[in-house]
């Protein structure tokens, strides 16, 4: 018999539940309510993005990248 897969190390992601409730002074709701903000930040940065690649811009760093190559 095979081993069982092994389970993602969820250590990293405990504490960052900590940080974020204790940066909320422990108001869960709080808590939620900034990640919810943090992640439709997110989402809209993602989408300014992908309009920009669409319309064939690059960013300047990978630009300079292949330029040098």
């Amino acid at each position: 018999m095979s081993a069982p897969p092994s389970l993602p190390d969820n250590s990293r992601y405990e504490k960052a539940c900590d940080q974020a409730i204790a940066m909320c002074d422990g108001n869960l709701r709080s808590t939620i309510k900034a990640l919810i903000m943090a992640n439709e930040y997110l989402e809209a940065e993602l989408e300014e993005l992908q309009t920009a690649i669409t319309a064939g811009c690059v960013p300047a760093q990978t630009r300079a990248a292949s330029d040098a190559a």
